[in-house]
């Protein structure tokens, strides 16, 4: 194992944050892995697996298992890990901007690509890949960031744009186990979603957010319509997000548990050697993020669980109360879809139009921005 640490621009004199990287494996003997934790600082089961998986990997590697190179980030935002105000947390989003750390990740437009590359494109698909990853890459080096906030996104997609496998590990509010990603990487992802159990997941090509994991795969979409037939591209990279279940779901059992998960679908992969686990069955289908349900508070008071997450519900479940102490009104909030209650809010009183929670669906209906703030 290498550690890697590279300073970020100081925002005020006499302050210095570093992004910490951990290396196992060699550079180009094999497939190479980008695994980041907690960029929404506040989420720290994932931290806690990033943790658990590096142990594995420093066994693996003493071993001689590694056959590709494997990146591990278990601090993805060291700058939200120091933002806490009046004691309370706040690792969403960037407080001297308002910026939420996950959002309009900015990467080289595809254009500017095409042309840097110019007359170097072949008609080899693996060529061109080799190709756009490295003039990616370059094009991020010579960005000079301006600030903290814009260092630390350099940083990591700059460490990440020539994976083959980016693995951005997150959790929710209260949730049970899901994913999101695209639905071209869906079939490479399929067998992480059995090996982690996931009650959930959710497929959008473009969610509105330009997330991190979605940002990659928006590229090289980009760059193949505008490229044509003529010049041929390979699949781009596999990208998705790990919502390793809520807040609260901090526990040795769950971190092992799910490292163990990453470990077999490198292994399936062939990154590290080894004999493939068995896939387990497949939790829940991959329904559209399009098709799930977003239930908005239609009045404000106490909010009572109807469901626990993780249920599979019917149209017409209910699924939240909703007391009013004062006039005794109860406002009961049913599904309209068939599907798994993925998560919830954590806070059990809401205001009129808060968000409270999602049920996948396997229909379509919403369009435009798919993720909330």
């Amino acid at each position: 194992m290498q550690t890697q640490s590279r300073p970020l621009v100081s925002t005020s004199i006499g302050t210095r944050r570093e992004f910490v990287s951990f290396h196992f494996g060699t550079p180009g003997a094999g497939e190479k892995i980008y695994v980041q934790a907690s960029l929404h600082a506040d989420e720290i089961p994932a931290m806690l697996t990033a943790w658990r998986l590096k142990q594995r990997l420093i066994e693996l590697g003493n071993a001689g298992r590694i056959r590709g190179e494997v990146i591990l980030v278990p601090v993805a935002n060291p700058i939200g890990l120091s933002q806490h105000v009046l004691g309370q947390f706040l690792g969403r989003f960037e407080l001297n901007s308002g910026h939420n750390f996950n959002r309009s990740f900015p990467l080289p437009a595809a254009a500017t690509l095409i042309e840097r590359i110019g007359g170097q494109w072949t008609q080899d698909a693996d060529s061109n890949t080799r190709l756009l990853r490295r003039a990616v890459c370059k094009m991020l080096a010579e960005v000079k960031p301006k600030n903290e906030f814009e260092s630390l996104r350099r940083e990591m997609l700059i460490m990440a744009a020539d994976a083959d496998v980016i693995l951005d590990l997150h959790c929710s509010l209260e949730a049970t186990m899901h994913l999101y990603t695209s639905p071209a990487s869906w079939p490479a992802v399929e067998p992480l979603a059995r090996y982690l159990g996931a009650s959930g997941v959710l497929l959008a090509a473009d969610s509105g957010g330009q997330s991190f994991d979605e940002v990659h795969t928006q590229l090289w979409n980009e760059v193949r319509e505008l490229l044509g037939q003529g010049t041929p591209l390979a699949a781009p990279n596999v990208a998705l997000t790990v919502e390793h279940r809520g807040q609260r779901d901090v526990s040795y059992e769950f971190a092992q548990q799910d490292a163990e998960a990453i470990v077999d679908y490198l292994v399936y992969r062939g990154v590290i050697e080894g004999e493939p686990r068995e896939l387990p069955p497949l939790n829940h289908p991959a329904t559209p993020l399009a098709g799930s349900e977003q239930f908005i508070a239609p009045a404000s008071g106490v909010v009572v669980y109807r469901a626990q997450v993780g249920a599979h519900l019917k149209a017409g479940d209910p699924v939240f109360d909703i007391v009013d102490p004062i006039t005794d009104e109860v406002t009961t909030l049913t599904t309209k879809n068939d599907g798994v209650f993925y998560m919830r809010r954590a806070i059990r009183f809401v205001i009129a139009g808060a968000p409270m929670g999602r049920v996948t669906g396997a229909v379509p209906f919403r369009t435009g921005v798919l993720i909330g703030a």
